[in-house]
């Protein structure tokens, strides 16, 4: 208790507290939304298997443009990315120092994930389980890393984009937008591999809106914002009652235009409803997070946020196992009323199932560590002065992302009946490993100045 009240006093008031509550209210909501929706069933072999309860329930399809929040995560995250590498290079440092700093808060963690569920399916193998129910249970341990690939990229270019906004504005975002309804068109005509770079042009997109929030050059209040929720939901209206796109921002099967996977248009529109609506409430969430309780809560939540969201669908694996295993996993037919009521206990069982991981594992996202300012002992003093050589940095910097994107990129992409003995793609755990090896050996040595 004692750093994190450290942590809630140390706090400059020049913080935008707003942007920390919008931050755990996503992510938490993705984790609630993502435990409410999973169905746990027997397949034809007796196996466990799972899906979305979206898939049944078509009547909740709307209710996504409020609970589809990964667009609140990427503006945030523009803000903050902006806000971080602007003080960083007002110390002195570069964009490269910037970069491997965040792959430290974002690489390490998931590293931590990928390699005990290596080594959980290493343990179930020789046990007798079969290698596609453990890719099956590693599948969808992984699901949060759907998002974080996308993170990852957005994060790698964002000294690039934020070049790009203090040189023409609104432009850039405008041409991202432009971009993915060029990459709609093509869903629509039937070429849908035309329409790949939306997974970086719509999270771009948005991601660029957190610069404009940053520079205070977005609406505030009830009145101010009106415009943008209005005309958010009225594009919201138009592309998916009266246009092609689904109700559903969430990807459930059968259907032919996704929303999410890439952004379309209307995943942009959904973006500009919600900012529309957390703007007009900016006002009194700042003055209710000037109290000390409720920010002591928003601290709290925020130091342990990424591996409460890393480890949730852990959670999920562990506990329907645990509940097969003992013969007394409830498989209620879903959207009925006892469909419903096993959903409290469901939640509250996983609740504490993520309480004992995090309490685990969260070391690992506090313990940030300072750079050494001088040279590791182990390190030769030629590898040293190459790894400090700009050109050198850079370049392996551009690999370490590239090589842990991909790595998680081919995890993703592969089927989660693969017979994969490892759990992992053995190429997908291969990449990554070396990617986040070399963005460590980046940050280990000392940063140059000037």
């Amino acid at each position: 208790m004692r750093p994190l009240r450290q942590l809630v006093e140390r706090t400059p008031p020049s913080r935008d507290r707003y942007l920390d509550l919008l931050r755990a209210l996503a992510l938490i909501l993705v984790v609630l939304g993502h435990w409410l929706i999973s169905v746990i069933y027997y397949d034809e072999h007796g196996r466990l298997a799972g899906r979305s309860a979206l898939d049944s329930m078509p009547w909740a399809y709307p209710l996504t443009w409020l609970f589809q929040v990964m667009p609140v995560f990427f503006m945030v995250g523009g803000y903050a990315n902006a806000a971080s590498l602007t003080s960083q290079r007002n110390r002195g440092e570069d964009a490269v120092a910037w970069l491997h700093e965040r792959a430290a808060r974002l690489v390490h963690p998931t590293t931590a994930l990928l390699l005990v569920l290596v080594a959980a399916a290493l343990v179930a193998g020789p046990l007798g389980a079969d290698p596609t129910l453990i890719r099956t249970g590693v599948w969808t341990a992984c699901i949060p890393l759907w998002f974080l690939f996308a993170y990852l990229a957005v994060v790698a270019l964002t000294p690039l984009m934020y070049a790009l906004h203090r040189r023409f504005g609104a432009a850039v975002p405008l041409v991202l937008v432009a971009l993915v309804a060029l990459g709609d068109v093509a869903r629509l005509t039937g070429r849908p591999s035309w329409a790949y770079g939306s997974y970086l042009f719509g999270w771009l997109a948005i991601h660029q809106v957190g610069f404009f929030w940053r520079d205070g050059r977005l609406p505030r209040g009830p009145r101010r914002s009106l415009p943008l929720l209005v005309g958010g939901v009225l594009a919201l209206v138009l592309l998916t009652i009266v246009g092609p796109y689904p109700l559903t921002m969430i990807d459930v099967a059968g259907i032919r235009l996704k929303n999410a996977s890439p952004p379309s248009l209307a995943l942009l529109a959904t973006a500009a409803t919600q900012l529309g609506l957390i703007l007009s409430w900016y006002g009194p969430a700042q003055r209710w997070l000037r109290r000390r309780r409720p920010w002591t809560v928003v601290v709290g939540a925020n130091s342990v946020l990424l591996t409460i969201f890393l480890w949730h669908m852990s959670a999920v694996v562990v506990l329907a196992g645990a509940l097969a295993w003992a013969g007394v996993l409830p498989t209620p037919q879903v959207d009925t009323l006892f469909w419903w009521l096993w959903r409290l206990p469901w939640l509250l069982m996983l609740s504490a199932v993520l309480a004992v991981l995090v309490a685990i594992f969260s070391r690992i996202e506090l313990r940030r560590g300072r750079r050494p300012q001088a040279r590791p002992g182990w390190m030769p003093a030629p590898l040293c002065r190459l790894l400090n050589s700009t050109a050198p940095r850079l370049v392996l910097t551009i690999a370490g992302y590239a090589a842990v994107i991909v790595g998680l990129v081919v995890n993703s992409v592969t089927s989660r009946t693969a017979p994969e003995r490892l759990g992992i793609p053995a190429t997908a755990l291969a990449a990554f490993l070396a990617g986040a090896a070399v963005l460590r050996l980046l940050r280990s040595t000392p940063r140059p100045t000037g």
